[in-house]
């Protein structure tokens, strides 16, 4: 059973699931089949009472025509993240706009690209897009959401490229300033960083590492710049809690059978301040959630 929510963040019922399958132009396995149901607690013992979610769609007209919007009611997160929505704010389907959330986005200047967006059951005090800079904010990569107790941050980090032609910009440019901003709403409140960050940094985030050292998303400076992140205290909740575990990811390539195979990469991630770090009661990835190639990840916890 859920546990009973703060007033911050009061959720309505989850969805109860139904014996019916769920069915699409692309036949994929009914979320109400799964269970997403947690007891996970702090190391003290309180019980979550608060549930963020983040999935990159790859799409998210196709992900809706594949019925990928069916796992938000069914998930029932208080905030979820999504990425590489690729569509205009005036073209989003219908069917995506899911009642009880406020939702917002921030879409790219080149169409068919990119794109972030936030469901939140709260209205935020505030909700900004990009960085401020001008440069990095014509992909529609960041949305940051104000509450009383904490930021919410979503990005969509650019991807080095074939041939590593964007590794450069990502890592100094786009990370500093990434960081850099992350810090900065640090100082005032506490902050909670959702969303496909195109690094896996160890090699158990990754199938094939040896293979992978000059690919985009594992290369040297890539997983470096990303250690400097955790070293400017911010903490990667999946690792905090199962540091050795292996076989864990969130992407698969749509080649070569790769998800059946467990071929992949861990891209997705749930992050928060080192001062959250007590409140965090589980981190979990929805691998069996199908719509997109990469899946769901989802982080716990007590506020």
């Amino acid at each position: 059973m859920a546990p009973k929510r703060k007033k911050l963040f009061e959720s309505t019922p989850a969805v109860k699931k139904s014996k019916t399958a769920i069915t699409s132009r692309a036949a994929i396995p009914s979320v109400a089949d799964l269970n997403f149901s947690s007891d996970s607690k702090t190391e003290n013992g309180d019980m979550w009472n608060f549930k963020v979610a983040s999935w990159n769609v790859n799409g998210i007209r196709a992900w809706a025509e594949k019925n990928g919007h069916s796992y938000i009611p069914a998930e029932n997160p208080d905030i979820i993240c999504l990425q590489e929505t690729k569509c205009d704010e005036k073209n989003i389907p219908e069917n995506v706009k899911i009642n009880g959330y406020n939702m917002f986005w921030n879409s790219a200047d080149k169409g068919g690209y990119s794109g972030t967006a936030i469901y939140s059951k709260v209205e935020p005090i505030k909700v900004t897009k990009g960085l401020g800079i001008k440069k990095h904010d014509n992909e529609g990569r960041v949305i940051t959401a104000e509450f009383e107790k904490f930021y919410f941050v979503t990005t969509y980090v650019p991807n080095s490229g074939q041939g590593l032609v964007r590794l450069d910009y990502r890592v100094s440019e786009w990370d500093v300033d990434f960081h850099d901003y992350l810090v900065g709403l640090e100082r005032e409140k506490p902050v909670i960083l959702c969303g496909d960050l195109n690094v896996s940094y160890l090699d158990i985030d990754i199938a094939n590492p040896k293979s992978n050292q000059k690919s985009a998303g594992f290369t040297k400076e890539e997983r470096e710049s990303f250690g400097k992140l955790l070293n400017k205290s911010f903490v990667d909740s999946f690792r905090h809690l199962y540091p050795t575990k292996t076989g864990m990811y969130s992407y698969w390539s749509y080649m070569g059978n790769a998800r059946s195979k467990n071929v992949g990469w861990r891209l997705d991630y749930c992050m928060v301040s080192s001062s959250l770090k007590p409140a965090i009661c589980d981190s979990v990835m929805r691998k069996d959630v199908m719509g997109s190639d990469h899946c769901p990840v989802v982080l716990f916890l007590h506020l």
